[in-house]
């Protein structure tokens, strides 16, 4: 049931997303957060994390749905649960730690016991409950929707809704290119992770095509200078320019992606040529070749393991990595990424796609915190609304209707954001 708060936030939400322009509210307001963690956080499919963190029994992350926390582990009898961080007791946190491997977990306060499948496995000086306490229906809570793509592990704190594969839809074929860069069709997510917590709201990540000759012009500059490649450099030529042969994409339910594919296919001959000179990179090719035939391992050659891809409302498959967004307050945001490495190639080239990493995205680098910055100062600039509208409008008088159904834009045109804000409409505006 909606707070009094909640409803009016909720009676304001047609109005402020119009086709082509956004009220700054949906970047500031205190109360359309709460709604967006009830309407989107607490409702939705949310990706939770990759079955490959998971590799042995016992193993565990403590991630965070909306403002739940939950334990996203791999039981005994090799099933991945997401299990809510909670005592059935008292309801204390039961698991401290962000990441590990445990037969059970016990929760400190009064030392119930449970194991890593969730089950009630101890309750201390039993004596004090009577004969009819069933040890069977204490365990620790499911998620109640739980399901799977490629790995990827999805759940959905609400009992009701649509099925994963329908939420997911045309992005489904993403995570197909992101896991079938490896020829062996697997990938390593235990390299670890990076947290960075901003000053801003969680809407402001990913998916801009505008921005990049802008905040990132140094970046930009050094890539159209640049003659001999590497195994991550398939940006050849300008590509943000409305001639690279690029794109914005929106796939529906506000999964969208900067497309990279026609750029990229257009400079394959130089990428192979310079990633057939790297080690292990030739053998790459031929392993690529030899899984997936002739013709699909070239479409996944152009794609170089990137989709650059936002899957709504908190996961996207950028570069090498997969990101999840996490919203802590209106003007506070946590993203975390976690650097893919591929199983079935050389060491060099997983330590290369590192290094290519960290020269954009690590706490250092050359990208990722100007990014951060640009946030920080975006949320500072919507406080001055007395003209409160956000225009997004790039792009609209161009945008078409592609053979798969998709919406195309060029690749500095908003159909991304635009996207984005109609599934956020929507699903704001559900009933409960």
């Amino acid at each position: 049931m909606n707070s009094p708060t909640n409803a009016i936030a909720l009676n304001r939400v047609t109005d402020l997303v119009q086709d082509d322009r956004v009220h700054s509210d949906v970047y500031t307001s205190p109360e359309i957060f709460e709604l967006e963690m009830e309407r989107i956080f607490h409702r939705q499919w949310l990706y939770v994390g990759h079955a490959a963190e998971l590799p042995k029994p016992g193993d565990y992350r403590v991630r965070k749905m909306g403002r739940k926390s939950v334990i996203m582990v791999r039981g005994n009898d090799g099933r991945i649960r997401v299990l809510m961080n909670r005592c059935r007791h008292r309801g204390m946190a039961v698991c401290e730690q962000l990441q590990g491997n445990a037969k059970h977990f016990t929760c400190w306060y009064h030392g119930w016991v449970y194991s890593n499948q969730g089950d009630l496995l101890d309750v201390t000086q039993p004596e004090g409950y009577g004969d009819d306490f069933d040890r069977g229906a204490f365990g620790l809570t499911p998620a109640p929707r739980v399901e799977q793509y490629r790995g990827f592990v999805f759940a959905s704190l609400s009992a009701t809704g649509e099925s994963l594969s329908a939420h997911l839809g045309l992005a489904k074929r993403y995570f197909d290119y992101f896991e079938e860069a490896s020829p062996v069709g697997r990938i390593d997510v235990t390299a670890g992770v990076q947290r960075t917590v901003y000053r801003g709201n969680w809407k402001f990540v990913g998916m801009d095509g505008y921005h990049p000759y802008y905040t990132h012009k140094s970046v930009m500059d050094m890539w159209q200078a640049r003659r001999d490649g590497n195994l991550g450099d398939t940006h050849r030529g300008d590509p943000f320019s409305d001639d690279s042969g690029n794109l914005t994409r929106d796939v529906g339910n506000g999964h969208v992606l900067l497309d990279m594919y026609g750029g990229r296919k257009r400079h394959l001959e130089h990428y192979l040529e310079s990633l057939a000179k790297k080690p292990g990179g030739a053998q790459y090719i031929t392993d690529m070749k030899a899984a997936y035939g002739e013709e699909r391992a070239r479409e996944l050659l152009i794609w170089a393991g990137d989709p650059h891809v936002g899957v709504y409302p908190n996961l996207q498959l950028i570069g090498i990595h997969i990101r999840i967004v996490h919203p802590i307050a209106v003007d506070e945001t946590e993203v975390l990424m976690f650097p893919v490495l591929w199983e079935g190639v050389a060491p060099e080239i997983n330590s290369a796609r590192l290094r290519v990493h960290e020269s954009f995205y690590g706490p250092s680098s050359q990208g990722s915190p100007d990014d951060a910055e640009l946030f920080e100062r975006n949320q500072l600039g919507l406080q001055s609304d007395i003209d409160p509208w956000v225009y997004l409008a790039r792009g609209m008088h161009r945008e078409k209707v592609d053979s798969d159904g998709s919406l195309i834009g060029m690749p500095g045109d908003e159909t991304t954001q635009r996207g984005q804000f109609k599934a956020w409409k929507k699903m704001m505006q559900e009933p409960g």
